[in-house]
């Protein structure tokens, strides 16, 4: 029994996927447009040969409001197009730049405090507390997150329909 994965499965399974298509970057971009410009009530975004970010329109804004981000590429003589469904660039790189800051922060408290029990020393007596601190934000980090998430949930579905719509149907099957 031999089992296929195509390019729907991967859109349901992970926020990331790859195509190929036998339009070019511009019928591509052309079409993609056309798609939008039909669907202008519910779906919002830039597109050009290169690129493409398309949102959902809601009435309200949260900062985890998720994008499908199209990147159109030639690759090999035929058009390759890259999806990733997510917030906004800005929303991730802040998010991680949390994780980090937080993390360093705990490794330096919980080393101050491991190394002034090694000396026994009672110069940073407030150094166990600050690791746990740092631990308790990292911990709050991560809870925003899948609030976000949780909150854009539906906006993936209709980005993944949107997705499905516009892009499938000019998939290149490889054999």
């Amino acid at each position: 029994m031999k089992t296929e994965e195509t390019t729907l499965d991967k859109i349901r399974s992970r926020p990331r996927f790859k195509m190929l298509t036998h339009l070019s970057k511009e019928e591509y971009a052309e079409n993609l447009k056309k798609y939008l410009g039909g669907h202008k009530d519910e779906f919002s975004g830039n597109v050009n040969k290169e690129v493409a970010t398309i949102y959902v329109k809601t009435e309200y804004d949260h900062y985890w409001k998720p994008r499908l981000s199209l990147r159109i590429e030639t690759e090999d003589s035929h058009t390759t197009i890259r999806g990733i469904f997510g917030p906004s660039s800005a929303v991730w790189t802040f998010f991680m730049f949390l994780y980090f800051a937080f993390s360093i922060l705990w490794m330096t408290f919980f080393t101050m405090h491991y190394v002034q029990n090694q000396i026994k020393s009672q110069e940073f007596p407030w150094a166990l507390n600050a690791s746990y601190l740092m631990l308790l934000c990292i911990i709050l980090t991560y809870a925003a997150a899948r609030y976000g998430q949780h909150k854009g949930k539906s906006e993936i579905k209709e980005l993944r329909k949107f997705a499905e719509e516009s892009t499938l149907k000019f998939e290149k099957i490889a054999h």
